[in-house]
């Protein structure tokens, strides 16, 4: 764990509070399984911060892909298909 740069570690914290990212994308990524993730953010956060982000990770469905409501794939926000090449289509 400790092999990581601080870019990758800076994207593993930005994967971790994505409330869509579960923790198996980014074992996939980087090779941490959760208890890794959970030790990494207690690492490199402030404790305030880390207690925060805890207790919203905790039990939310989204982070683990077995809990999952909606379908495999990437999630699609509803008004993305009025948006085409970064710029917002005119209604």
């Amino acid at each position: 764990m400790n092999g990581f740069k601080t870019r990758e570690i800076d994207r593993i914290i930005e994967m971790a509070w994505e409330d869509r990212t579960t923790f198996e994308a980014i074992k996939f990524q980087f090779g941490l399984e959760e208890q890794d993730v959970i030790s990494l953010m207690r690492r490199e956060m402030k404790p305030s911060s880390f207690r925060m982000w805890r207790k919203r990770v905790q039990g939310r469905k989204t982070k683990h892909e077995k809990l999952r409501a909606f379908e495999k794939g990437r999630f699609k926000c509803s008004r993305q298909k009025q948006i085409t090449h970064n710029k917002i289509s005119k209604r």
